[in-house]
């Protein structure tokens, strides 16, 4: 249904506070790229397949490549879940066939199973610190971080560790009520380059998928991990 037709009134001011008012905001713009890569990550978060569908086209539009939207949806299932990720799944594999690009793509793992724990550990400390390399110590499920989260996926190419850590923001922000890891994170982004203006403006311009009240939320706890900092 074309909510142009059905819903007039709101698709004109949805649209232009999304694709015009938004993107275009004086000092808080993003390369197009990233933008995209921002909010396929929110719309994950969010679970908003629906938009996913609509988001995703104009993501490639304008230089996303199939390669970096896989592995935004890839990393998507430590911080979410498989059983929110693979309708993502399904609906990025039908699209990029339907553009005629071929599937499987190439692989972009660079770990084995006998070393992902230990780069798993390497790219841990490169984010947070040298205080990471004894955490994955303190229990299975830290384990399980390094070696899963950080050795399966944070290692693969395809995405810089900057824009893996910057999307994982995003994931966080979007699904709300990881108040504790979307601080840690916002410090993993700064410590990576990703500063605090630069994650002010991912929030703003994912700010129309995923509301006002995530929004504050994700800015206050930027405000606390930049001024953690200090």
């Amino acid at each position: 249904m074309n909510y142009r037709e059905t819903d007039p009134e709101f698709a004109q001011r949805f649209e232009h506070f999304a694709f015009e008012e938004v993107p275009n905001e004086e000092g808080q713009q993003l390369d197009e790229i990233t933008r995209h890569m921002a909010i396929i990550a929110t719309l994950l978060g969010c679970q908003g397949v629906d938009e996913f569908t609509l988001e995703l086209p104009r993501a490639l539009d304008a230089g996303v490549t199939p390669v970096m939207a896989k592995e935004i949806i890839y990393q998507a299932v430590d911080y979410l879940g498989i059983g929110r990720v693979k309708p993502f799944v399904d609906a990025a594999n039908d699209i990029l066939t339907q553009r005629g690009v071929k599937l499987p793509l190439e692989g972009q793992a660079t770990t084995t199973m006998e070393n992902r724990l230990e780069k798993g550990i390497k790219a841990q400390v490169e984010i947070f610190g040298d205080g990471m390399n004894e955490a994955w110590k303190n229990g299975h499920i830290n384990r399980w971080l390094a070696a899963n989260c950080f050795g399966d996926y944070y290692t693969r190419s395809g995405l810089n560790l900057a824009q893996r850590e910057m999307i994982t923001f995003c994931f966080l922000a979007a699904q709300g009520g990881c108040e504790p890891q979307l601080i840690a994170h916002a410090g993993g982004n700064m410590n990576l380059g990703n500063d605090k203006e630069f994650l002010i403006k991912v929030v703003s311009q994912c700010l129309p998928y995923i509301g006002y009240p995530r929004s504050l939320n994700a800015i206050t706890c930027i405000n606390k991990a930049a001024e953690s900092r200090k």
